[in-house]
């Protein structure tokens, strides 16, 4: 017989957990992978947020990998259940049922179907009345993210975390491109520029669409409450779509990605930043651009995870507040 402290701890939670909602009590080290140890379904009632993964990376322009972030990022995910989550000090699933909805379904031969099927299978679990965060895959995979999100909330105000503004190739809407995203969403109207801020930009484009940039040297100009201060401002009380590259991070917390820019931020500013956007009306988000075969000591899979962590904290907050 065993008593309470020699039962064996329940393992396996993403398929045999008892309930939807509440923390996970097995090892971080071991059992089958979903992010933060949720179930993974795709029965979607009574569920809150779907966390899904786009394997996805043939529109990048340097180091390939992407499609790998997903199960990378759920990898490193294992370490951040079970406990209250940092900076919130409450177990975020503890109201907010979410549920891993596995990785989206591509055709590896066939790159130039990918946003009709991205944008088709997003669009069904938000029509299920889900909110949904997406892990990437390249930078290509925001486009039709934003399409699927657009179609039935309206323009979005955009608020991008990145190293580059992603307004290349502006006029060819036909490319397979992780650097064009944000010209095309404008140009189709997709996201409202006015409304729309790019944080922590290292790099230049042709064109800035109508966007406010901060660039990298900004941060440590205005301070982490300047900045979220600008955001706020900007966005106002509109719909919103948050996009997380990696790459936005300096090499030094994230040196797992496709195109690294030195003078980034910091995985504490990182944190600080999106642990303060508590007033803006997000719809939707994704973290993009991790590719581990780049990565040390999971580095840049753990800053990627704590992105998501970070954003479904907003959503249970948000909640908890009523």
């Amino acid at each position: 017989m065993h008593d309470s402290t020699t039962r064996p701890r329940p393992t396996d939670h993403a398929f045999l957990r008892p309930a939807m909602l509440g923390g996970a009590t097995e090892p971080t080290y071991g059992g089958t992978l979903s992010f933060m140890r949720r179930m993974l379904s795709r029965d979607l009632d009574e569920v809150d947020a779907v966390v899904w993964g786009i394997p996805f990376d043939s529109a990048v322009s340097n180091r390939s990998g992407a499609r790998f972030g997903p199960q990378a990022i759920r990898r490193a995910s294992a370490i951040f259940d079970g406990d209250p989550n940092y900076p919130f000090g409450f177990d975020i699933f503890e109201q907010l049922a979410v549920v891993d909805y596995g990785d989206c379904s591509l055709d590896y031969g066939r790159p130039q179907d990918a946003r009709e099927m991205i944008e088709a299978q997003a669009g069904a679990i938000l029509d299920a009345g889900c909110h949904l965060f997406t892990l990437g895959g390249d930078h290509f995979v925001t486009w039709p993210l934003l399409r699927a999100h657009a179609e039935r909330f309206g323009p979005l105000a955009l608020v991008q975390f990145d190293a580059h503004q992603d307004t290349w190739h502006g006029e060819d809407s036909d490319r397979v491109d992780h650097g064009a995203f944000v010209a095309w969403a404008v140009r189709e109207g997709v996201i409202d520029p006015a409304r729309s801020i790019q944080i922590g930009i290292r790099t230049h484009a042709p064109e800035d669409c109508g966007l406010e940039i901060l660039y990298g040297h900004d941060i440590d100009r205005l301070g982490i409450a300047g900045v979220l201060d600008r955001i706020e401002a900007r966005v106002g009380d509109a719909r919103a779509y948050m996009t997380f590259d990696i790459d936005c991070l300096d090499p030094a917390f994230a040196p797992g990605t496709g195109t690294p820019v030195s003078g980034g931020l910091t995985t504490r500013e990182m944190i600080a930043l999106l642990t303060g956007l508590s007033e803006i009306d997000f719809v939707g988000g994704d973290v993009v651009e991790v590719a581990p075969a780049y990565d040390h000591a999971d580095i840049t899979a753990i800053a990627a995870s704590t992105v998501a962590q970070s954003y479904l904290g907003l959503l249970a907050a948000r909640r908890r507040r009523g």
